[in-house]
């Protein structure tokens, strides 16, 4: 088991790595200051309470009060309604102060549970248990929210867990598209801040049957590693926090606009990250043609042009409605060179303009 430490200006806390670590759970939680019977509430989706939560509820009911409540799977079920449902199991099941809630799942469960243990009696303890590589990135750093249909995580807050657990054997049983969209926050991690782990990415990563064994780990921990040090110098996104968000203005738009759950969230950033590439050849007048991004991305099954169907003038109010915007201004994440990115004003002329290029290159 690998362990790691996450520092941010309110708080330190621990992330654990390995194979097989949940079974270590009731001792994880012990050395957390857990005391037997504690109430746990865990939050998980359809799918996992199918696969795993037996076995998580007899791992810890011997110590613990356990309690379940099961949310439907996919980002849709970043609703208020399912918010308002855990609230309600939260105080049907009596949880007070001292209870804790593990959101055992990926990032919608994460970003869900994770607000609900924020504003349940003004914030109580939770823990992640993340369950694919998507959450490696929306598990560190304390950001949760739910979705509104007019923006993506728009009501939220900022509760930091008191531990990441991450047992990699849950990740054995994702399906194919949701590793590839986990693996598109791997990229960008790679993209903003850490050229020699791109470089890595392009040498070793050439199909999605490479992510497995120490590759997968790798990825999780360096990945990890790059969001740690942005968290610990901008907690709550008032700096190099934005930095993060590289491929999710478009990303979380067409996410908007074609519907939660359409597109997955790694295909959406994916795509916004092969505009926001385009976008920064023409701001900084470089050129990124030598790094053949476009093709390294369909060769992982990435969409690489915008859906036909959409329209442009939808797609620029959606950005607009994006939390970087200010005063109704679109404000990208750009590439200046691989580990390089920096935040720039862009008009909404200029972005109807690009859109328009970009489309009828379909991304090329």
């Amino acid at each position: 088991m690998e362990q790691m430490t996450i520092q941010t200006s309110t708080k330190q806390y621990p992330l654990f790595l390995g194979e097989g670590i949940s079974e270590r759970l009731p001792e994880l939680l012990k050395t957390l200051g857990f005391a037997r019977g504690t109430k746990v509430l865990i939050i998980t989706d359809g799918t996992l309470e199918t696969l795993y939560l037996s076995e998580l509820v007899s791992l810890l009911h011997h110590d613990y009060s356990v309690y379940t409540h099961i949310i439907p799977s996919g980002e849709g079920a970043k609703s208020f309604e399912n918010y308002y449902a855990c609230q309600t199991a939260a105080l049907a099941y009596g949880l007070d102060r001292t209870s804790v809630i593990l959101a055992f799942g990926g990032g919608v469960v994460g970003d869900l549970a994770g607000f609900v243990a924020a504003t349940f009696m003004r914030g109580i303890a939770y823990v992640q248990l993340p369950t694919t590589l998507l959450a490696h990135d929306s598990a560190v750093g304390g950001k949760v929210a739910i979705n509104h249909p007019l923006g993506k995580n728009m009501i939220g807050a900022f509760h930091q867990p008191e531990a990441v657990i991450y047992d990699t054997r849950f990740l054995q049983s994702l399906p194919e598209r949701e590793l590839r969209s986990g693996f598109a926050e791997v990229v960008k991690h790679a993209l903003i801040g850490d050229r020699s782990f791109y470089t890595w990415l392009k040498e070793t990563i050439h199909c999605l049957e490479d992510i497995k064994g120490e590759n997968l780990k790798y990825c999780i921990r360096k990945g990890i590693e790059v969001k740690a040090r942005i968290v610990r110098e901008d907690e709550k996104e008032t700096g190099v926090r934005a930095h993060l968000n590289f491929g999710h203005t478009l990303g979380h738009a067409l996410e908007s606009e074609l519907g939660y759950g359409m597109m997955t969230h790694g295909d959406a950033v994916a795509l916004g990250m092969l505009f926001a590439v385009f976008v920064s050849e023409r701001v900084y007048h470089v050129s990124f043609a030598d790094e053949r991004l476009t093709s390294w991305f369909q060769s992982f099954g990435f969409p690489v042009a915008l859906p036909t169907e959409l329209s442009i003038e939808r797609i620029v109010q959606k950005m607009k409605g994006d939390k970087k915007a200010q005063a109704g201004n679109i404000r990208m994440v750009l590439l200046r060179e691989i580990g390089h990115v920096q935040v720039e004003t862009v008009t909404d002329k200029q972005l109807v303009a690009w859109l328009e290029e970009f489309s009828q290159s379909e991304g090329k």
